[in-house]
């Protein structure tokens, strides 16, 4: 009957909602971030007030009355349920997510004293990105704190120039007879031609920090370990947080995936080889006879096919490294659309991991979720479109009183979304998650269909990388479909709050009641967040191809006949801005400065280009002139090479999220940007 049947509303259904609300905020201050204890009790709250959810909703609400009722009601059902059992997986997963930041710091003791330096190969593939996005690249993976590595760079377009740049930087160049099978051929005709122990894979653009691989070897002392994965993170921010404004704000997308989903993978032995930024034992890859071709997702495949040979695939949750994003909402969605296509490509080759042999039952729970996911899409579709029934068809799919929301639905919902940023230690709130899915689901939706139909119907398609624009650029292609639905859902909103009112007055069935007030407010959330993702879709200028960080180190700078002192405000590959200590200040506007970065003992030449006033300091603006290697070298490791330097940020809370949509809403970007002329750049902190 606790399970079943409705309770009045009143106080019964206040203390169930309170308590349980209580309880969890209690457990979540008592524990800020997510023990073994306070997950294990956490999981059990949510894990019983679902049954309850999914008891009433499957017993209670359906409405068969008649057939088109019946197909829309089981419809929402089903595609509820997609989003449902994907949960409940990671509320199994959840029971146990390890750490290893602890391990890494006693294992990387034996790194730096010597004790274990196994020979690493580090595999650079490239195939059309721009020369200055690998040079970056190639001088970090030459700055990293190992003596026993060799750099290689995988060309797969044999370009002269890219082979002049590996020569300069003194790496090694490697090229191959066309480039069949992609990035996955590149890796297998480049792993028989090199020697070392281990193999460490960066793309082009993914910069490691100086303690890549002290942090990362010595876990490979355990002969069972085959792959070391650690996480992606980006130097510049993604299109969504970039043309909201909120590139300070908003985390990148990628971050609950590698701060929960990765780690409660890593309990279970399920961890997803993401393609960069990953270490494995030479015998691992040899012993499955290289990277797994014929499929997108080579990164995916290969660490199914490892693990099922028995190697542990592990992950160590520490940003080592930090790659470019993508750098428009067109570039992200062909990124996605081949990340969905690639991974749900193993339903269809012998990598399946829900048939490979060697895989343990809840190895293939962990990857059986990851496929499930993309299905999400599908479901967050249905979610937008099934509102519309209601006013365009007079469908009533969901019959619910308000009691049996308030005793059913609301602890459920309440509690949900109340740890939903807590499991994902703060990566992001459960309304900002909608957003991001919202925008993509249709692509998403469609990628999806077809893989099933047709899985290698779609070729392979590069992200492209090292784009500039100095205007803003709508895109309609993707804006479509989630225009008509915001007119729609507007219409049906407006047509369905005028239906309950009047059905109200004229006192008409409660079942018809039921079902209008459930359709108004599902049409009246769905069309706030349908307004923000096509505020996303509006691409917003990045007028430079180099991102300018918020460093501090104190500076010197020499020009005419002074000698003026000072500490940088923000830096970048091509130039610099000093506040200075003084403020007579002689005006330096195009002339030449010799500078230096005292405690980095880097000397730089530049332009000044602008002296402006900021707070108490008076700052000069200084355009680098061309740099040699000597110089890029020092500046490449202090822009992106530092250890501890990329930071988790917290996204805001559910309450702050609220508010912050509100506040796209009525102040986009568009609106209150600055001319990009008046500020062509924009301050990363790290």
């Amino acid at each position: 009957m606790w399970a079943m049947t409705p309770m009045m509303v009143g106080e019964y259904v206040l203390f169930w909602t309170v308590s349980l609300m209580l309880v969890v905020m209690l457990i979540m201050r008592a524990s800020p971030q997510p023990k073994p204890w306070s997950r294990i009790i956490v999981v059990g709250i949510l894990g019983v007030l679902a049954i309850r959810y999914l008891l009433w909703r499957s017993q209670s609400t359906l409405n068969l009355d008649t057939p088109l009722n019946g197909v829309f009601s089981l419809g929402l059902f089903f595609l509820e349920m997609l989003v449902f059992s994907n949960g409940m997986i990671q509320l199994v997963l959840l029971l146990r997510s390890p750490d290893r930041r602890h391990q890494a710091d006693q294992l990387a003791e034996d790194v730096t004293s010597g004790t274990y330096q196994p020979t690493v190969d580090v595999l650079i593939p490239t195939y059309n990105e721009p020369e200055f996005i690998l040079r970056r690249t190639l001088i970090g993976c030459q700055a990293m704190d190992y003596a026993n590595k060799t750099i290689y760079v995988l060309d797969d377009t044999d370009r002269p120039a890219i082979q002049d740049l590996a020569e300069q930087l003194g790496c090694e160049y490697l090229t191959r007879p066309g480039n069949q099978h992609a990035k996955a051929g590149n890796l297998n005709h480049a792993i028989p031609m090199t020697q070392g122990e281990l193999i460490v894979v960066f793309d082009a653009d993914f910069v490691p920090t100086q303690d890549f691989l002290t942090r990362t070897v010595g876990f490979f002392q355990d002969p069972n370990v085959g792959l070391l994965q650690t996480p992606q993170t980006y130097y510049n921010p993604d299109p969504i947080a970039w043309n909201l404004g909120m590139q300070d704000v908003l985390t990148p997308e990628e971050e609950v995936f590698y701060r929960q989903i990765q780690r409660l993978r890593d309990g279970v032995g399920g961890v997803v080889c993401a393609g960069t930024s990953f270490v494995m034992r030479r015998a691992a890859i040899e012993a499955v006879g290289g990277f797994v071709i014929g499929a997108l997702s080579e990164d995916f495949f290969t660490g199914i096919q490892i693990s099922a040979k028995g190697f542990r695939i592990i992950y160590l949750n520490e940003k080592l490294s930090a790659g470019l994003a993508a750098e428009s909402i067109a570039s992200q969605a062909l990124q996605r659309i081949r990340w969905a296509q690639g991974t749900l490509q193993s339903l269809f080759i012998s990598s399946n991991p829900l048939t490979i042999r060697g895989l343990r039952p809840m190895q293939r729970i962990a990857y059986f979720e990851g496929l499930l996911h993309w299905f999400s899409s599908i479901a967050k579709v249905g979610f937008l479109l099934m509102p519309l029934a209601y006013f365009f068809l007079e469908v009533i799919p969901i019959q619910a009183s308000a009691s049996e929301v308030f005793y059913f639905f609301i602890p459920y919902y309440l509690v949900q979304i109340t740890t939903f940023s807590w499991f994902n230690y703060r990566a992001r709130s459960a309304l900002l998650a909608d957003v991001y899915a919202i925008v993509l689901a249709f692509p998403l939706a469609l990628t999806v269909l077809q893989v099933m139909v047709r899985p290698f119907g779609k070729g392979f398609e590069v992200t492209p990388k090292g784009e500039q624009s100095d205007r803003y650029r709508y895109n309609w292609r993707l804006a479509m479909p989630l225009l008509i639905v915001f007119v729609l859902t507007a219409l049906s909103l407006w047509g369905n709050l005028g239906n309950c009112l009047a059905a109200e007055a004229l006192d008409s069935p409660v079942t018809h009641l039921q079902g209008l007030g459930v359709g108004w407010v599902w049409s009246a959330y769905n069309l706030l967040m349908v307004g923000i993702a096509l505020l996303i879709l509006l691409d917003a200028p990045r007028p430079s191809l180099f991102e300018w960080y918020d460093v501090r180190r104190a500076a010197k700078v020499a020009g005419g006949d002074r000698t003026l002192w000072g500490f940088t405000t923000m830096m970048s590959e091509t130039g610099i801005e000093i506040a200075l200590t003084q403020r007579d200040v002689p005006d330096l506007v195009g002339t030449e400065v010799s500078l230096e970065l005292v405690d980095e003992n880097m000397p730089l030449v530049g332009t000044v280009e602008a002296i402006a006033t900021s707070g108490d300091f008076l700052t000069l603006r200084i355009h680098f002139q061309p740099l040699t290697l000597e110089q890029q070298r020092p500046l490449i490791r202090l822009l992106y090479c530092r250890p501890g330097q990329w930071k988790s940020r917290c996204s805001p809370g559910e309450f702050q999220s609220l508010l912050l949509i509100f506040k796209m809403l009525l102040r986009p970007r568009v609106l209150v940007e600055r001319k990009v002329a008046v500020c062509p750049v924009t301050v990363r902190q790290v």
